[in-house]
């Protein structure tokens, strides 16, 4: 696949607007949603746009464990370092794992809790830090 691009995170100061100039105007009749689905991630055609951690979700989900590998560590910041370390887990590595959720600020999960679970409270996290009209997740 073509990697992960960093995607800097929105800015709040009053003088930048949260939603990019170059976002499509949409006819009153549509509605952009306040919030993506991790279902919806699983979804999209494609990841960019995303944050580096959204993105290597993203693949995670399409099997591709390697780019996901990749972009977690392009993230540079904890919901970067929570994905990978739910990808160690994934993978069986379970003391690297614990290095990466430390480094998060998380307890690894308890085996009780399935891969897909933790997917799915990843994905929903991540997305709510979200700015409605944008793909990319705010920085930690």
């Amino acid at each position: 696949m073509g990697g992960c691009a960093m995607v800097p995170p929105p800015t709040s100061s009053a003088s930048a607007p949260l939603i990019d100039a170059a976002w499509p105007t949409l006819p009153a009749r549509f509605s952009i949603p306040t919030m993506m689905t991790p279902d919806a991630l699983k979804t999209l055609e494609s990841p960019q746009g995303l944050a580096p951690a959204l993105q290597a979700l993203w693949h995670d989900a399409r099997g591709d464990w390697d780019e996901a590998h990749t972009c977690c560590q392009t993230a540079g910041n904890r919901e970067g370092d929570w994905v990978h370390a739910y990808l160690h887990r994934k993978e069986g590595d379970l003391s690297n794992a614990g290095y990466w959720y430390a480094r998060a600020g998380r307890r690894m999960p308890p085996s009780t809790v399935s891969l897909a679970t933790e997917w799915a409270q990843l994905a929903t996290e991540l997305l709510s830090r979200s700015v409605p009209g944008e793909r990319s997740a705010k920085g930690s």
